[in-house]
């Protein structure tokens, strides 16, 4: 009996180490993406950029979901600073968009994200990169990359962090998942910039020994999600699960419709701005207004599990949601803010954008459409 016993305790070893041989899932972690440049806008909006500050505002936001590249984020950055430049060298745009360029990304599998490998075109960014969010395994990367690899450590930088998952902003480590560095800092942190001018100082990027230990503990705790992790906890309580949203839209443009505390993403097509210019001002406004009724209307009957095509963007359950492999991924809106498809006033096309219901019906019927939100009132 006694040799049975040992037998069947042998026997089952070995199940449990085929069991933890087998990839565990991998963990997504995400945020509200369209958070990171309601600073910025808000900013731009004050400085006087008007409808030029949300266009740029949405096409940064959403470098920040999982399948964007990796040198997409500071090529928005730029953008933002651009801007910026235009309206008397705005301190707070320059100082926000040095933010935004430091927000950590979408990690699809709570893998840490690669590092653009490019200078950015405005000196103000040089020397910044985004930081990672904590339940991000810090020593291995999106794409199978591990520490060292090109691409894991930051441009200008000839060794990996100091402080791993750190950035300018936060030099202390990453930052906790799905949050905003806004939300942490109103400082870029230009002063933890480490000069590379010397090997010896591009590895020592914002550092201290109790960080450093913060940094190594975020890496343990989420080493469950690296596929190559022998640790059978399957459980991961420190890591925000979400699900990644991508960041290509089909037959998608971005144009300006923007109110303060309103994001919005356009969906102009080529073919409604070609009509538009053959018609007058009023036309369009009334039209606009009659397809935003439309696909408010076709937006409530829409749930997360409708079939949708791939980068479709909607609103889905009062949020703002984006389709990823055939089902909507709900993003949500700000408190007491509700998606909405508006009415664009400068070109043919309708928006889609978090605000007030109020607002949302007086957009649509601003130009005389009836009915209010989905024209059946």
């Amino acid at each position: 009996m006694v040799q049975f016993t040992a037998a069947l305790s042998l026997s089952l070893a070995a199940l449990a180490m085929q069991a933890c041989a087998i990839p565990v899932f991998h963990k997504r972690i995400a945020q509200t993406t369209a958070d990171s440049t309601t600073f910025w806008e808000k900013a731009c909006l004050a400085a006087g950029g008007a409808d030029k500050c949300n266009p740029v505002s949405v096409t940064a936001f959403s470098t920040l979901l999982a399948a964007a590249g990796n040198c997409d984020q500071q090529d928005s950055g730029d953008a933002m600073i651009d801007l910026a430049k235009t309206l008397n060298n705005d301190a707070d745009m320059i100082k926000f968009a040095q933010i935004f360029v430091q927000q950590p990304r979408n990690t699809p599998n709570a893998l840490a994200v690669p590092y653009c490998q490019t200078a950015p075109k405005n000196p103000e960014l040089n020397g910044l990169f985004q930081c990672q969010f904590q339940g991000a395994n810090q020593k291995s990367f999106v794409g199978g990359l591990a520490l060292g690899a090109n691409g894991t450590i930051p441009f200008g930088h000839a060794e990996a962090l100091a402080t791993l998952g750190s950035c300018a902003a936060n030099p202390s480590g990453p930052i906790a998942d799905g949050t905003q560095l806004t939300d942490i800092t109103q400082d870029p942190g230009l002063q933890n910039i480490v000069s590379t001018g010397s090997s010896s100082s591009s590895s020592a990027s914002m550092t201290s020994a109790s960080s450093t230990a913060t940094a190594d503990d975020s890496t343990s705790t989420s080493s469950n999600d690296d596929e190559d992790d022998g640790d059978c906890d399957d459980e991961d309580t420190t890591t925000t699960v979400t699900a990644a949203a991508t960041a290509t839209t089909a037959a998608t443009s971005y144009a300006a419709s923007s109110t303060a505390g309103a994001t919005s993403v356009a969906t102009t097509s080529s073919a409604a701005t070609s009509t538009a210019s053959s018609t007058s001002s009023s036309d369009f406004k009334l039209q606009n207004a009659l397809d935003a009724q439309k696909l408010n209307a076709q937006f409530a009957t829409l749930t997360a599990s409708s079939s949708c095509t791939e980068g479709q963007n909607a609103c889905v359950g009062g949020g703002f949601a984006q389709c990823v492999g055939g089902k909507f991924v709900q993003e949500g809106c700000a408190a007491s803010l509700q998606c909405f498809a508006l009415p664009l006033v400068n070109s043919a096309g309708t928006s889609i954008a978090c605000t007030t219901k109020a607002d949302a019906e007086a957009r649509i019927a601003a130009p005389g459409a009836t009915g209010g939100i989905t024209g059946s009132d």
